[in-house]
């Protein structure tokens, strides 16, 4: 029995609808699937029907694009109550967020003398939450440049855009999920972050990291599971599939998994949660005020402090 929780579809920037996803998935031998669109349920909620009927477990998920230090961070979130009133609130925000970081970017290509329109970008999206890797695709068939590796090298590159973002910030996003019942992973940090970064990254109180992916080779692996186990993480992984070729992971569609102990591990961490919720719902309805720092005791009983509020500010990259 194995599991994947990391992948993408038309919903974002994937190239497979969601229920073809869900199809693949079982032809692949897969019991459990999380569909991590970047900052949109759609894809979730596309894939549910289908995979009811074809008796997967379809995870609540989503990859979330959060603000940590200026710098971008990918949130993976899972388990979460696809219809709280704070997931719907903050997704839609983010999708706002998204298109207007896009509309920069064109008007940045723009003014180097690049053909692209935000149309064009838009369209290739396939009424998807709009990404890179879209615009990335126009300047393909520009003739541009030949692969998205190179869109992203000469054009795209995070470093290179420098523009203001508006979305929310790490800290909020996990106050927002945990409220939720939602159980949060750090998404493919080998590749992401220098060591020091990651440490400093750690002490937040998401509750797991992306141990298994495909740009993680066995000895980052190693780091990541050491790290988990310092800072009392749990573990996730999966194939970030996104389309069938090599560039969108499709090799390891199948093969880069996670098992289900580990599944079960985060469904409990999620109850943990949603207790927690219920509680401090609870409190206000007897008419108590509760603290804004809730603790929450994990493993080996550390404590784990149930962050404020953070507001959604906008960072110079």
């Amino acid at each position: 029995m194995k599991a994947d929780l990391h992948t993408h579809t038309t919903a974002s920037d994937g190239r497979e609808n969601p229920e073809r996803l869900v199809d693949l998935a079982l032809e692949k031998g897969l019991t459990s699937l999380a569909i991590t669109d970047h900052d949109t349920l759609d894809g979730y909620q596309k894939a549910k029907p289908r995979a009811d009927e074809r008796g997967i477990h379809l995870i609540t998920g989503i990859e979330n694009t959060v603000l940590w230090r200026g710098k971008e961070v990918h949130l993976l979130a899972y388990f979460f109550d696809a219809d709280h009133p704070e997931v719907l609130q903050f997704v839609a925000r983010q999708k706002r967020a998204r298109r207007l970081r896009m509309e920069k970017i064109v008007a940045k290509l723009q003014a180097q003398g690049l053909d692209i329109t935000m149309d064009e970008v838009l369209a290739e999206a396939y009424k998807g939450n709009v990404g890179r890797p879209h615009a990335a695709a126009v300047l393909i068939q520009k003739r541009v440049v030949a692969t998205i590796p190179e869109a992203f090298v000469r054009y795209l590159d995070q470093q290179k855009l420098q523009i203001q973002t508006e979305y929310a910030s790490l800290e909020e996003a996990i106050h927002v999920f945990h409220r939720a019942g939602g159980v949060l992973s750090l998404a493919h940090p080998g590749r992401m972050f220098k060591v020091p970064e990651l440490l400093d990254l750690l002490e937040h109180d998401f509750d797991a990291i992306e141990c298994i992916h495909p740009s993680h080779p066995y000895h980052i692996q190693k780091r990541m599971k050491t790290l988990a186990m310092r800072f009392q993480k749990l573990l996730t992984g999966g194939s970030d599939f996104h389309k069938n070729d090599e560039n969108g992971f499709h090799p390891f569609f199948g093969i880069v998994t996670l098992s289900e102990d580990h599944v079960s591990q985060l469904q409990a961490r999620s109850f943990e949660w949603k207790s927690k919720a219920s509680t401090m719902e609870g409190s206000r309805v007897d008419g108590t005020r509760p603290s804004p720092l809730a603790s929450k005791v994990g493993k080996a009983g550390e404590v784990h402090r149930f962050p404020r509020p953070a507001g959604a500010t906008a960072s110079t990259r």
